[in-house]
């Protein structure tokens, strides 16, 4: 309490006793795959499609954007922007150590005077900034002097000149010279087995940019990363905000063979990710060209997931590859992940997110019927079919497990939404005196948040009695809570279940004697 020593008028704010818990977002995806440039192994907050273009575009073919050949991380983000996505988070990922163009340094090739096509050095960025490398040939001094070289480096406000360079061995040397003196650029002498006359390097400005990633290269093990060293799928750990991950481009590890066993491994470290995190969800795609048959075989007897922080969709998808202006095929994790964020906007994180259009799907790898999915939807495959008339939709949401408390997507993502809801709008509580007073402003601030969702239409039940429970006195807190410093509110909730089976019962009965006849 404040000490008053002097008579007047004093001002106090009192804070108020209604400490309101808000909802938190349910609408954030992380994707994890390949692209052309970009940060690797770096968690990028994405806002808009543009932004993920500007950062993830091909430095070397700027006309490509962030698209690139044999992998599916753009056209998936595409996807979730287009379908209702509007905030996620995105890991290219690579080998840091640049065996195999992933992560390497920014990178010009100099080519030799005499033929272009022909490298006679490499010039390697130092630095994470747009770099630029000038070589220039010096006046001779005269007939049959050796050429010497002037070569200028900028790297945004930093400059560098280094003068009298020869392409002949000593401390004049071009790559000796630079490499002892530079702090922005390193000199490889690639064309060193070349003879001395095809050394003389080409005039002329070059630019250093990061190589492209070869998908054909890339192993397991980046995806999956490393939590400590932020790598990967790892870097996503320290993320608070994501509630479901994606990771599209663990297809192109699929085998001719059919042997996936590095895609369910990958997947399976997806879901042990999302049941740690504890409040966010795997989107898994199928292996491609599979028939129904083949996904339920592999399902199974491969796969064999069980797991209510995971959702299975099948088939593959048909877009248009802005790369050849064909049709392709891509998996259509990231397309339903923006399909998830479109039905938590419009209608809440409740609705089950099914019987919605799949937007930018132009096909499907494969025409599922009514029959096929009856046995692919008991497993926990959730089907992408075409309906005349009605658009390619989403057709199922259910998780992957056998558990049927927790077969549907919405009740899970509904309770993830409750429990981080009313964890992050108590925080307040902590360290306070563990007293009535405490009970009772826990059992209002959860009471009021839990009737704004029974208002809202998420949990089952005509009144609140009936949608919730919230229990925090004396009998949940006895004396031996209280001295461990524990407080404990009990709170149940009756989830709203979504109509997947809508059942009419028709049957003939006779009109009675005394029907009306209309003339």
């Amino acid at each position: 309490m404040p000490t008053y020593l002097t008579p007047g008028v004093y001002v106090e704010e009192v804070p108020s006793a209604n400490k309101p818990i808000e909802g938190v977002s349910t609408s954030i995806a992380a994707f994890v795959g390949l692209a052309p440039g970009g940060p690797v192994n770096t968690p990028m907050r994405i806002s808009n499609w543009t932004q993920f273009s500007k950062i993830y575009g091909d430095p070397n073919e700027p006309d490509n954007g962030p698209f690139m050949e044999g992998a599916y991380l753009a056209h998936s983000v595409y996807g979730f922007f287009q379908n209702g996505g509007n905030l996620c988070w995105v890991v290219r990922v690579g080998d840091d150590g640049g065996s195999n163009g992933a992560g390497a340094a920014a990178r010009a090739a100099l080519p030799a005077a005499a033929d272009a096509s022909v490298e006679t050095y490499g010039a390697v960025a130092l630095g994470a900034g747009e770099t630029e490398v000038e070589i220039a040939e010096e006046p001779t001094a005269g007939e049959g002097a050796d050429k010497t070289y002037t070569v200028r480096v900028s790297s945004g406000s930093d400059k560098e000149e280094f003068t009298g360079l020869s392409t002949k061995k000593g401390r004049n040397n071009l790559a000796t010279k630079v490499n002892a003196q530079s702090k922005l650029i390193k000199i490889e002498e690639t064309g060193a087995a070349l003879p001395e006359a095809q050394r003389a390097p080409a005039t002329g400005t070059f630019k250093l940019s990061a190589p492209s990633i070869d998908p054909s290269k890339v192993k397991p093990t980046h995806f999956e990363g490393d939590v400590a060293r932020r790598k990967g799928m790892g870097g996503l750990a320290a993320v608070d905000e994501i509630t479901m991950v994606v990771m599209p481009d663990i297809m192109t590890l699929a085998t001719d063979n059919g042997d996936d066993v590095q895609i369910r491994d990958l997947q399976g470290k997806m879901i042990a990710h999302c049941e740690m995190a504890g409040d966010r969800m795997a989107i898994l795609d199928c292996p491609p060209d599979m028939l129904p048959q083949e996904i339920l075989e592999w399902r199974m007897n491969t796969a064999g997931y069980d797991s209510k922080f995971a959702a299975l969709y099948y088939p593959w998808i048909e877009v248009q590859d802005p790369l050849t202006n064909q049709p392709m095929m891509v998996p259509p994790s990231g397309h339903v992940a923006g399909l998830w964020c479109r039905t938590d906007a419009t209608r809440g994180v409740h609705k089950a997110p099914a019987n919605e259009v799949v937007l930018g799907a132009n096909g499907l790898g494969f025409q599922i019927t009514q029959a096929e999915q009856g046995g692919l939807n008991k497993v926990g495959i959730n089907c992408i079919r075409a309906f005349p008339g009605r658009g390619i939709r989403v057709w199922g949401a259910r998780t992957m497990s056998s558990d049927p408390e927790w077969r549907y997507i919405n009740v899970r993502r509904l309770f993830n939404f409750v429990s981080e809801s009313i964890m992050e709008g108590t925080q307040w509580s902590v360290f306070e005196p563990n007293d009535e007073k405490l009970w009772i402003q826990l059992r209002i601030a959860a009471t009021n948040f839990l009737t704004r969702v029974w208002s809202d239409g998420a949990l089952f039940g005509s009144t609140p009695a009936q949608a919730f429970y919230v229990k925090c006195d004396s009998e949940t807190n006895p004396p031996e809570v209280i001295e461990a410093g524990q407080v404990i509110c009990e709170i149940g909730i009756a989830p709203v279940k979504p109509a997947e089976f809508v059942i009419f019962r028709l049957s003939q009965f006779s009109g009675g004697e005394g029907s009306a006849v209309s003339e």
